[in-house]
């Protein structure tokens, strides 16, 4: 049994770490630089930045923050936001990242994960998807959860797969900043689905959340609230995991 990994998200916006529910009503949640480093500290396995608006504001991503980022981390980095060719994805790379992760772009067309897949493995090809419940499905969401796109959020990671995507971010866009729990139904069939590691995210509250998450069938799993309000740290979580039986890095 592989270890599982706990994962801080930091989605930033021009520079600072914003934290909001479905990404409305954002707050300033700090310096991403710093926060990142806090979050190693603790413990964390791999950090995740999202540029929020790159892809709204129809601009590339930051460079600038995800070097900043970098400069402090020894930890594994995936950065996501503003990625719509694969050489987007390669100065991402060039910046500091360990990962890229694609959504909007992918969708439009996904071959882009291909092009990134072979030109600099899978290992460092991240196929975001936001899913929300809708009918007797679960679709895709892109540009921020904006806009939806009628596909089929299990049908298009068997895609991702297919076309040599290394691991999912998978977000439950109903469950996103509520602290309600991760949408365990949607986990479980995208984990059935798919060998790829499955990475939650969306509606953490607590390590029995993670814990939860887990037994469905997530190899990781990602939180912000939590950890910017400082109710729990990454150590506290992992502590709470190792204590019921979960393999956790220390």
């Amino acid at each position: 049994m592989l270890a599982r990994r706990i994962i801080p998200c930091l989605d930033v916006s021009h520079g600072r770490v914003v934290k909001g529910v479905r990404f409305q009503g954002l707050r300033d949640a700090g310096d991403p630089a710093e926060r990142a480093l806090l979050y190693q500290n603790q413990g964390a396995d791999e950090i995740v930045v999202l540029d929020v608006s790159a892809t709204p504001e129809g601009r590339g991503h930051q460079h600038e923050t995800v070097t900043r980022v970098r400069e402090k981390l020894s930890i594994p980095l995936t950065v996501g936001g503003g990625v719509r060719v694969e050489a987007d994805a390669g100065a991402l790379l060039e910046a500091g990242a360990d990962k890229v992760s694609v959504n909007t772009a992918a969708v439009a067309d996904p071959g882009i994960l291909t092009h990134i897949a072979r030109r600099f493995g899978s290992q460092c090809c991240v196929l975001a998807i936001d899913a929300a419940r809708r009918g007797g499905m679960f679709e895709v969401l892109i540009k921020g959860g904006r806009e939806g796109t009628g596909i089929d959020a299990v049908e298009w990671a068997r895609e991702a797969q297919d076309r040599g995507a290394g691991e999912i971010l998978l977000t439950s866009w109903d469950r996103d900043g509520t602290r309600e729990g991760f949408d365990l139904p949607l986990l479980e069939a995208v984990a059935a689905a798919v060998h790829l590691p499955i990475i939650a995210s969306g509606g953490a509250d607590g390590a029995h959340h993670m814990k939860e998450a887990f037994d469905a069938g997530a190899d990781a799993v990602l939180a912000a609230s939590i950890f910017h309000d400082g109710d729990l740290s990454v150590g506290d979580v992992k502590l709470w995991l190792m204590e019921r039986g979960v393999t956790i890095r220390p």
